[in-house]
């Protein structure tokens, strides 16, 4: 099994022009949200949970996938999810599902381009496009570097 470290290191070679790491700041925290807002409007029983349980479901495991390669790095992102989560709730209950969801679909799709704009930028494909699990890892170089500017100095 690959190494946290490994992924990170192999991610920053995909991301190593400045520009495309701003666009990569301002896009992929949108991006990680809009999924979770997505799926957070995806129906769900009322006897059998509340508004967001998937949403919640799919947060679990990635949180469990990242715990695997480094606890760390897994609890920062936890937070992340956690305060992205509340935020979300706080939408849904604003907004109603059919709203959010348009909300959703409209910061996905911008915060995407800006992706691919950003890759132009780098001159290299975006790095998912290699390998799906990519998309878990952008989150997770983002939070490492965000850990490293507040005084954390071993993150994986």
């Amino acid at each position: 099994m690959r190494t946290m470290q490994d992924w990170l290191d192999s991610y920053s070679q995909d991301h190593r022009n400045p520009t495309n790491q701003v666009f990569h700041w301002f896009c992929v925290p949108p991006i990680v949200w809009s999924v979770i807002a997505l799926l957070w409007t995806i129906p769900v029983p009322a006897s059998f949970a509340r508004p967001g349980a998937w949403s919640v479901l799919v947060m679990v495991l990635a949180f469990y996938w990242y715990w695997k390669r480094s606890h760390r790095l897994a609890l920062g992102l936890l937070l992340a999810f956690a305060l992205l989560g509340v935020f979300t709730n706080l939408l849904y209950y604003r907004l109603g599902a059919a709203t959010l969801c348009y909300v959703a679909i409209a910061v996905f799709v911008v915060a995407w381009i800006g992706q691919f704009i950003g890759h132009q930028y780098e001159g290299r494909r975006p790095s998912f496009l290699t390998d799906l699990s990519y998309l878990l890892i952008g989150p997770a170089w983002l939070m490492a570097k965000l850990l490293r500017k507040l005084g954390f100095k071993q993150i994986t």
